[in-house]
């Protein structure tokens, strides 16, 4: 073991650690709801509010085991696809957001937690609010460093050579990722910057929106763009291995954080709650999520039948 898969090793335990208590809390969230001990979030019935928080400790379990795998033996015996598919969306949550972290703790937006949209709790003390964005932060930063660790020891195709030495093999980018994606990233740039049009509520845009929106628009170009040089091999000279980590964190956060979104916004649209809203309009929300979701796995599949030409002996 030399001193990168010690870093991994250390960096994958302690993102297990980190989303830990982020797990304990929804537990404790859904019994209390259940028992009567504690209210449920704005806008949610108590079975929607249970329905919601169980699935957010079945992705933190997910999210723990992916961690462990990156580290253990058994790890290196798990099936290659359903185990990078469950990365890919852990990371795609997690770490293109640490910089909308940061940010948000700087400019103060409240707790720096992303989870804005239906899934705070309903009266969620500050030192909840810590461990929250704690398990975030130290997941995200875990799977940054540890995951890299893993695929260099299980494929190390995939960061191999230059981005001149080809794609054989691989298929053409559908033509249709290449404009979908900057005009998802664009509109959610726009948004952030303070754009109006395609705003139904301006009144409930608030600082964590923005930075959110600005961060996830950035991460949208910066998929297209990476995908675009991996793909076709330019620049020629450019190691591999930053235009694929690259476009795997992109790829990722457009699938994850817009399939996050999606079934919320379209639960908006139809329910109609009083007490819970987007500043966005729902209709044109939902459309820019559906397509998002879309690019980001066309992305992966493009990007995971990526491999350099071999060079002749």
């Amino acid at each position: 073991m030399d001193g990168w898969d010690r870093i991994g090793r250390f960096a994958a335990y302690g993102a297990a650690l980190a989303l830990t208590p982020y797990a304990l809390i929804k537990v404790a969230w859904v019994v209390g709801s259940l028992l009567g001990l504690l209210p449920v979030g704005a806008g949610f019935g108590k079975a929607e509010w249970v329905v919601l928080n169980t699935a957010t400790i079945g992705m933190a379990v997910i999210g723990i085991a992916v961690a462990l795998a990156l580290v253990r033996p058994w790890g290196m015996r798990i099936p290659g696809a359903p185990f990078a598919f469950c990365a890919w969306v852990g990371t795609g949550f997690l770490v293109p957001v640490l910089p909308y972290a940061v940010l948000s703790s700087l400019l103060g937006s409240g707790d720096g937690s992303p989870e804005k949209d239906g899934d705070a709790g309903p009266s969620m003390p500050v030192w909840e609010a810590a461990l929250v964005q704690m398990g975030f932060v130290g997941m995200g930063l875990g799977l940054a460093l540890a995951l890299p660790m893993y695929v260099r020891r299980r494929w190390p195709e995939m960061f191999a050579g230059r981005l001149g030495d080809g794609g054989g093999g691989s298929p053409r980018v559908p033509s249709w990722t290449t404009v979908v994606g900057p005009v998802v990233g664009s509109v959610w740039l726009y948004w952030a910057f303070g754009g109006t049009v395609g705003v139904a509520r301006l009144g409930d845009r608030d600082l964590t929106w923005h930075l959110l929106s600005g961060v996830l628009g950035v991460w949208a170009w910066v998929a297209s763009a990476t995908m675009w040089a991996t793909l076709r091999g330019r620049p020629a000279r450019v190691p591999r291995w930053g235009p694929t980590a690259l476009g795997w964190l992109g790829s990722g956060s457009l699938f994850a954080w817009s399939g996050w979104k999606l079934p919320f916004t379209v639960y908006l649209a139809i329910a109609r709650p009083a007490d819970a809203t987007l500043p966005e309009n729902l209709a044109l929300a939902a459309a820019l999520h559906l397509a998002a979701v879309a690019t980001g796995i066309t992305m992966l599949r493009s990007l995971v039948h990526t491999r350099p030409v071999p060079t002749a002996p």
